[in-house]
């Protein structure tokens, strides 16, 4: 996965309000400590929901 991929959310994060399913866009890419993403979740009007990293294991590419 790259900067500005389109992901999906695999599983729920209740704490950040976002379903599984949910699709974002990755706006940073993390190499260190470990790999990981930090992905944009938007509403329906573009406003952002909320901006969070995330493991690979936690998002995939949306189809």
């Amino acid at each position: 996965m790259n900067l500005f991929d389109v992901v999906e959310l695999l599983s729920d994060l209740p704490e950040e309000q976002l379903a599984a399913g949910s699709v974002g866009t990755i706006v940073h890419v993390f190499t260190a400590p470990e790999q990981a993403f930090e992905v944009e979740f938007t509403d329906n009007e573009g406003r952002t929901l909320t901006t969070i990293a995330l493991r690979p294991d936690k998002i995939r590419l949306y189809r």
